[in-house]
């Protein structure tokens, strides 16, 4: 089969449960929400260590899949369905929060390490290699005073909930363009300065 044959797995990372549903540290989870609705395709399947949903995104066969594990083994889940559907490293997508990018940036990078993000160590280590693209969403810089995780893990406030679904909307968008283009072609579009909302 040619690489093209295979569906695209779209990883959101984030944290289960109510508690952590709007905080920072779920906004892989938040960015295929978005991405699910857009597509009508419903992430309601229970396998592999969490929530996967098939169909179509810009036209490509696709799994959405939310790991449920708790973030910091989101590599577990991805493994088990990048196996399951025999998808190849290149065509495993992940969406990610990232302290390291100002808040409401958004970079696609087609390879590269985890950085300090431990579901993106959990994901290379759990797949043996870091060349696959993932869709980086800003959320920094932690402010001062605040301990790293405690910022994560707290809920993103009111000021900064427009500047994030935009961000986050870009990211649905991104996915789209790799889906149709590549991941280099989208990194093209998407790394320079913020597109408008369509």
């Amino acid at each position: 089969m040619a690489e093209e044959d295979f569906p695209w797995l779209v990883v959101g990372l984030g944290n289960p449960g109510a508690k952590y549903d709007r905080t920072w540290h779920n906004c892989g989870f938040m960015a295929l929400e978005i991405l699910s609705q857009r597509h009508g395709i419903r992430v309601d399947r229970i396998k592999f260590k969490g929530l996967y949903g098939q169909g179509k995104v810009a036209g490509a066969k696709a799994v959405l899949l939310k790991p449920g594990t708790y973030m910091n083994l989101s590599g577990e889940s991805v493994q088990e369905a990048a196996a399951f559907f025999k998808v190849p490293l290149s065509r495993v997508v992940v969406l990610v929060d990232d302290v390291d990018l100002p808040r409401g940036q958004v970079r696609i990078r087609p390879a590269g390490g985890p950085g300090t993000q431990k579901g993106m160590k959990s994901v290379v280590e759990r797949l043996g290699s870091d060349a696959f693209p993932r869709v980086r969403i800003g959320i920094g810089p932690v402010p001062e005073r605040w301990d790293i995780a405690d910022f994560v893990l707290s809920e993103i406030p009111e000021s900064d909930r427009t500047t994030m679904y935009e961000a986050l909307c870009r990211v649905a968008d991104a996915v789209e363009a790799i889906a149709t283009d590549g991941a280099a072609a989208a990194m093209n579009r998407f790394n320079g300065k913020p597109e408008p909302l369509r």
